[in-house]
């Protein structure tokens, strides 16, 4: 939003622009580009009690409240002199009428010795130019004093500067650990910069706050957008949350614990109230069952069949489990875990139209891969036309009105694996017959042995003759060994034809027995 057709910056420390387009400068407040804004819902409405007290905002979230004795005619939005120690401040008025008084009441805001502090005027042109002036050194001396406080050895961190609106006096804002004694970085201060120095120490939250930026959450930080005042925050609110207590995820910007861990604190705490506390497992007549986790808001409790981890994780209802205690407490185990507590299966709603069933589309691909491997032969036999002699003729089925059978259902995956087995065996059985059977026959196709041409001996007649000369006794005329003789004898042996066992036997028999020595 723009102060006129031309677009000017908006000093967002103070929510208000500066427009230098007419004959005297002018600020005009600007909603939604400054921390902590606020709306007055009974802005519109009459007011039940007559006041003249004002909230006045300063610089990010500095409020204070003053009065109006002057009587003027006064708006949220108005840019005002408000009365100071020493000189006068320049602020806008935030909130008029009862809202006042309600945000008094919740801050606990105190007037000094009962006496509000008095709003002069309006600001007049020569009080925002002094101001706008004032505005543009708080970079430069919060950028000097961080160096200053450096350079002496001090454990403090200065995150801002306020100028007061006259010029002369500036608020620093620092953040430290320990107790700092800044006696002397004050009169360094005061000898640097020529004006009344205000040492004021904030925490880590209120740092965030003024500086501002964007949570893990995706929106603006809490402390920079609404809140005000902090509440302390412990790790026994993530506990009683069920969060895991990690740092990294539990810190904010500010390396503090996150403000939104109080948000729900309280329905958690109420919600516990009735979750009974369980030191020992629960006893049934199946064993022990030791307690996992707790779900506050769902009012359920897991348990586990061992200790520390998630086997056969079981979830009951509160009311079932404190039946389980007094059993245990009067001595008896329950006879199972969930009892009554046990639900039916419900079953899955039927649909009018195929069209509304929300699994119509579950198995759509197996149905086409079926299609495309049936191809047309199933757009012919869904067609139903009559049989013809013709047709009967070629070979071709014809249709019958007979009802089809009824497909089988489908075997379990342990019928399917014990069928498969009983194939591969079959299948070698059927292979050991047919090797089987083919050696047979190429048994009974074989010559017999004496039908047989006897081998050709390869030898050359000189080595033959060698052979012939050397006898049985393995003499030196032999080519080989010593044992050649016996070779050749044995040779000679395997060249004659063999006789059938038929004949054998007939010569035995006209064999004389030999007779006893």
């Amino acid at each position: 939003m723009s102060c006129c057709n031309k677009k000017h910056n908006s000093e967002i420390g103070r929510g208000c622009c500066f427009c230098d387009c007419g004959e005297e400068l002018e600020a005009i407040a600007q909603e939604g580009c400054y921390k902590l804004h606020e709306t007055n819902w009974l802005e519109e409405y009459p007011d039940n009690i007559p006041t003249d007290i004002f909230e006045v905002r300063f610089k990010n979230t500095r409020r204070s409240y003053y009065q109006n004795v002057n009587g003027l005619s006064l708006k949220r939005g108005d840019i005002v002199a408000v009365e100071a120690t020493p000189g006068h401040d320049i602020g806008i008025i935030s909130l008029t009428g009862d809202m006042v008084a309600k945000q008094m009441r919740r801050v606990g805001f105190n007037p000094h010795n009962g006496e509000f502090k008095k709003i002069y005027r309006k600001a007049r042109p020569y009080d925002i130019e002094k101001w706008q002036e004032a505005i543009a050194l708080e970079h430069e001396t919060m950028i000097a004093s961080r160096q200053i406080a450096a350079d002496m050895g001090l454990n403090m961190k200065i995150g801002d500067v306020e100028y007061q609106g006259d010029k002369i006096k500036a608020i620093f804002y620092y953040i430290a650990d320990e107790r700092v004694d800044f006696r002397e970085l004050i009169k360094v201060f005061a000898d640097r910069f020529r004006i009344r120095i205000e040492m004021k120490q904030i925490g880590a939250r209120q740092e965030a706050g003024r500086i501002g930026g964007i949570g893990a959450c995706g929106r603006e930080l809490c402390c920079a957008s609404w809140m005000s005042s902090f509440s302390s925050v412990t790790t026994n609110a993530a506990r009683m949350q069920e969060i895991s207590l990690n740092p990294q995820k539990l810190a904010g910007q500010c390396s503090k614990l996150k403000c939104c861990l109080m948000y729900e604190y309280d329905v958690y705490a109420d919600a516990r109230r009735t979750i009974p506390r369980l030191r020992e497992p629960l006893q049934t007549l199946d064993g022990e069952y030791f307690l996992v986790k707790v779900d506050p808001l769902a009012q359920t409790m897991s348990f586990s069949t061992s200790k520390g981890t998630l086997a056969n994780l079981t979830t009951l209802p509160i009311w079932r489990v404190k039946e389980i205690i007094a059993l245990n407490r009067a001595g008896e185990r329950a006879e199972t875990l969930l009892g009554d507590a046990e639900t039916e299966r419900t079953a899955e709603p039927t649909y009018r139209h195929e069209e509304d069933s929300i699994t119509r589309f579950d198995n759509k691909g197996k149905r086409n891969k079926r299609n495309k491997r049936r191809g047309g032969k199933d757009k012919e036999q869904r067609t139903e036309q009559p049989a013809t002699p013709a047709v009967e003729a070629k070979g071709e089925v014809a249709q019958s009105n007979e009802p089809r059978a009824e497909k089988p259902e489908k075997a379990d995956k342990g019928e399917r694996v014990e069928r498969g087995e009983r194939n591969n065996q079959r299948r070698q059985r059927n292979d050991r017959d047919r090797r089987r059977d083919n050696n047979r026959e190429g048994r009974e196709n074989r010559e017999p042995r004496e039908n047989r041409e006897p081998r050709e001996n390869s030898r050359p007649a000189a080595e033959q003759q060698v052979v012939a000369v050397g006898g049985n006794n393995g003499g030196s005329n032999n080519v080989g060994n010593g044992n050649g003789g016996a070779r050749n004898e044995h040779r000679r042996r395997n060249n004659r034809p063999r006789r059938n066992n038929a004949e054998r036997g007939s010569r035995e028999e006209g064999r004389a027995p030999k007779a006893e020595e």
